[in-house]
């Protein structure tokens, strides 16, 4: 039969489908609606996406399917990068912890990985984060509170004792600092006899959703640029098998956004990386199979699945027809997940294990590479061991016990879903046209466009949970009276002491004209073109200090300034 005559058909059959749908709704569905009305007047996802009640085949013709579905492991990727999916390996595990001091963080590390957690997942402290010693004024307070304080190489060297880093694979929240943590670790290996391509994993290395919803920035746009392609560049010759990048929209989620803003906000992102990278001069198939990604697991379970698939085409699209790679691993969108911290609540705490385990499933049904699972008492305090615990062993019940492992992206051919993922993809692509017309996503970053989308967003459901039109089961709505939480994880105030007496004596045992001769040569690299890992990775050798480093560093660059957005 000929092509034509085939499309003719398909359009026929999908013509007839579409009458016979709207006879059903007014000779069937109206009917039975009249007689039991709705809960609600609308209905709609999380993201404000309007449901309707039937979703039917109708609007999918097999020419689209292969066009825009396919098959997984084949471009456009909407079913899965891999074409055996979970039936081959399952996603990574990991528990994304740190607290205290590096020795104590190394105990929670060892015991989860005791326990069948299958990668590490390091939580720094706020002055980590933002390139501040332990004894730095501005780290007053804040030492070891929302995750481990990393001043020095000997803290690092702690943090990994007894952990062969040739046998995990470790991922690591730090934007503005990442050359500085990844030099670390790369060090750390050297002192453990396994040389820096048998390393693998991830720096979160993403500066501009700093600059768009988290704050844990240092330098200005054009400085933190450079310092993320000289990771990219340094990476691809010297550690391949690290994701030098995890591009993520999960804080874009977390301020507010919706499903498609946290698609097209992230893959924005992207973009600009990776035409940063080939402004600095480096070809795209070297360093885009090394480029990750980092979403939100939130609540609203089918419109999540939905999601990745989205992104998983719109990124491969991308990749293809606007930067023309040709490695059909630069196309393919490998993502981390991490269940939504946003939507835990401090009312009635075990409520949150259930909600944990809706967006598990909705990570896993839509094809995430790795996965965090947030403990339950998170809305109150970093999670106590048992909470831990029991958010890994969700993981591992979805894992081995759902059984939705067992066939690739289980999802597919829902009509539901597979509109969902037709119309996430179509206003994230609406989305990417709006910031090229505002100049590309570091322009619109600075507009204040993207912060402002996002602050309407949070506005609008924040207004609706208020109304009681949106319900979170605990907070307004099935309110009780709760005893007060016990055994919740405190971090006591002799952590920073004990952190800053060992900084000092790190200080007062290392080779002082050493550390000094490293930083005057990273003060020049910096103020010349040449790439900065070299000398930060001489800089770290040296146990010089984190802060030491970004204040050299700043010297340079400067600070930036944020602009506030109204």
């Amino acid at each position: 039969m000929g092509s034509k005559k085939k499309t003719r058909l398909s359009s026929l059959r999908h013509l007839s489908l579409a009458k016979a749908r709207e006879k059903w709704r007014e000779s069937v569905y109206q009917p039975g609606v009249a007689k039991y009305p709705e809960r609600m007047k609308e209905f709609s996802t999380v993201s404000f996406t309007p449901v309707e009640p039937l979703y039917t085949p109708a609007q999918t013709s097999d020419e689209q399917y292969l066009r825009d579905v396919g098959f997984p492991g084949e471009f456009p990727y909407t079913r899965g990068i891999q074409p055996s999916m979970y039936r081959g390996k399952l996603w990574t595990m990991r528990q994304y912890s740190g607290f205290g001091t590096a020795r104590e963080s190394n105990e929670r590390y060892r015991y989860l990985l005791s326990q069948g957690q299958s990668g590490l997942s390091v939580a720094f402290d706020l002055p980590t984060q933002i390139g501040y010693d332990s004894d730095d004024p501005m780290a007053d307070g804040e030492v070891g509170k929302v995750g481990v304080a990393i001043d020095t190489l000997a803290d690092m060297e702690l943090l990994f004792e007894g952990i062969p880093l040739d046998k995990v694979t470790t991922s690591m929240t730090i934007n503005a600092p990442a050359a500085v943590l990844l030099a670390m670790y790369i060090a750390v290996a050297e002192k453990q006899g396994v040389h820096a391509d048998k390393i693998g994993g991830t720096i979160q290395n993403d500066i501009l959703k700093e600059y768009i919803a988290r704050g844990t920035y240092i330098y200005p746009p054009k400085a933190s640029m450079r310092l993320i392609t000289d990771v990219f560049a340094y990476c691809a010759k010297e550690v391949p098998r690290w994701n030098t990048i995890s591009i993520s929209g999960y804080h874009i989620r977390e301020a507010g956004s919706t499903a498609a803003q946290e698609v097209a906000f992230t893959l924005g992102d992207g973009i600009a990386y990776v035409e940063a990278a080939l402004h600095a001069g480096l070809d795209i198939d070297d360093f885009a199979p090394q480029l990750s990604f980092f979403f939100n697991a939130h609540n609203d379970l089918l419109e999540e699945v939905a999601k990745y698939r989205a992104a998983r085409r719109l990124w491969a699209k991308i990749m293809k027809e606007r930067f023309k790679t040709k490695n059909p691993r630069s196309m393919m969108l490998r993502f981390h997940a991490q269940t939504a911290g946003s939507t835990l609540t401090a009312q009635q705490i075990e409520n949150n294990i259930v909600r944990v385990t809706i967006q598990t499933l909705a990570a896993a049904l839509g094809g995430t590479q790795s996965l965090h699972t947030n403990a339950r008492d998170e809305a109150l305090a970093l999670p106590s061991e048992e909470a831990a615990m029991v958010a890994l062993r969700t993981q591992q019940i979805v894992a081995y016990e759902s059984g939705i492992t067992n066939t690739v992206d289980p999802l597919a051919g829902s009509y539901y879903v597979e509109a969902m993922t037709d119309r996430i993809e179509q206003e994230a692509q609406e989305y990417l046209d709006r910031v090229e017309t505002l100049g590309g996503m570091v322009a619109a970053i600075e507009s204040g466009f993207v912060q402002t989308e996002i602050q309407r967003s949070a506005y609008r459901f924040n207004q609706q949970m208020e109304a009681g039109e949106r319900v979170v089961v605990g907070v307004n709505k099935f309110q009780a009276d709760e005893p007060e939480v016990t055994g919740l994880l405190t971090i006591d105030q002799r952590v920073q002491e004990e952190q800053v007496r060992f900084l000092h004596n790190v200080r007062a045992k290392r080779d002082g004209a050493k550390c000094e001769t490293a930083l005057a040569q990273l003060r020049r690299a910096a103020k010349g073109e040449s790439n900065l890992l070299p000398p930060i990775l001489e800089a770290v050798r040296a146990y010089t200090s984190v802060g030491e480093i970004c204040n050299e560093l700043r010297g340079v660059f400067g600070e930036y300034q944020e602009r506030i957005v109204i």
